[in-house]
């Protein structure tokens, strides 16, 4: 696979080879790759530059096995048509049957001509933007406008419902997943609908099925959040090591927080996805000690205490009232510092620049 740009002016015929041009942009990298050779689900290999090789992340098969190669090597086993090729042993044959042998490849780093600058498409805005307005079609499923997220209300979260524990790794692609959904990333609702639908539930060791305290039944994660949000239930996430990993996407804090999420409560974050929750009001939180991880049970009642205190440093106070009456209390530790804190009290960092 190349860059259309690239092959252009490269005078690299990438067709001729069985080869695919897309746009010099973010596709098979992130599971938009619309591919039409095999079917859905089926077993295959494939050979790829591109820079990840995760389940299921070039063409959203999970049945694809990603092998990472140099861009030279993986032109030349294209061209071969099979992973038993060695292009400095073998030899493929032309259109005449001839043998012949691929050259050594070499980097052109600094062209003599200089790079392609590409096309300028920049608009500067107008200096008085009063009058501007942005139009969307409300019927679109691909674009609407965000409303700013409600400011905080002053109080400490009290009896915040446990939404999903989550057991083991937990990146922004099991926070919100990559692939067909991007086709929604300028839908916020829509695209909420992919919220944590691959990460493990603590509570049953399942994807996508947790418990609905109000049904009584187990339904998928986003179905139960918003559930919980159109009966003011606000609610909280519990997670393990390293939470929001991988892709630094925003998406993955704005839907929990566009669900009705107060607070997510874990043993350690990536460090990007924790300041992107803080950007949208969220409160990222972690056990002061990590062994209390193991006192959240399913159904909990979560109330964070010392908000109304809130400051740089100082931990706050997390009480778990079970199911059966009985209740924990630990620390949290936060990294929120005065402009961060500024940010939640706004209800967002976006609301926070709007008040200037």
């Amino acid at each position: 696979v190349v860059s259309t740009q690239s092959s252009v002016s490269s005078g690299i015929n990438a067709e001729y080879g069985g080869g695919l041009v897309l746009a010099n942009a973010c596709g098979p990298c992130i599971g938009q790759w619309d591919r039409q050779d095999i079917e859905k689900n089926e077993k295959n290999t494939i050979v790829t530059s591109y820079n990840r090789n995760f389940t299921g992340r070039n063409d959203a098969n999970p049945n694809t096995h990603g092998f990472v190669a140099s861009p030279e090597i993986a032109t030349a086993l294209a061209l071969a048509g099979t992973l038993n090729f060695n292009p400095e042993t073998d030899s493929l044959l032309d259109k005449d049957g001839n043998p012949f042998m691929l050259d050594t490849p070499y980097g052109d780093e600094l062209p003599a001509t200089g790079f392609d600058p590409g096309q300028d498409t920049y608009q500067a805005p107008p200096a008085d933007s009063s009058a501007v307005k942005v139009d969307v079609d409300p019927n679109s499923n691909r674009l609407e406008l965000l409303t700013p997220f409600a400011a905080w209300d002053g109080q400490d979260y009290n009896d915040l419902q446990l939404l999903i524990k989550v057991k083991g790794k937990c990146t922004t692609d099991h926070i919100s997943a990559a692939g067909p959904w991007l086709k929604f990333r300028g839908h916020l609702n829509n695209i909420s609908n992919n919220f944590l639908i691959t990460a493990v539930n603590a509570e049953n060791g399942e994807m996508n099925s947790i418990k609905n305290v109000t049904s009584g039944e187990f339904g998928p994660v986003p179905g139960t959040a918003r559930d919980y949000k159109a009966n003011g239930i606000g609610w909280v996430v519990v997670g393990d090591e390293n939470y929001g990993e991988g892709s630094s996407r925003e998406h993955a804090a704005l839907e929990p927080r566009h669900l009705g999420g107060k607070a997510i409560i874990v043993r350690s974050f990536a460090r990007i996805h924790e300041t992107n929750l803080k950007k949208q009001g969220m409160l990222p939180l972690t056990f002061a000690d990590p062994a209390d991880y193991e006192k959240v049970q399913p159904g909990d009642k979560v109330s964070i205490i010392g908000l109304t205190e809130f400051a740089p440093g100082v931990p706050l106070t997390c009480k778990l009232t079970h199911s059966d009456g009985s209740t924990d209390e630990f620390k949290l530790n936060h990294t929120f510092n005065e402009n961060q804190i500024g940010w939640f009290k706004a209800g967002s960092a976006l609301n926070k620049m709007a008040d200037k």
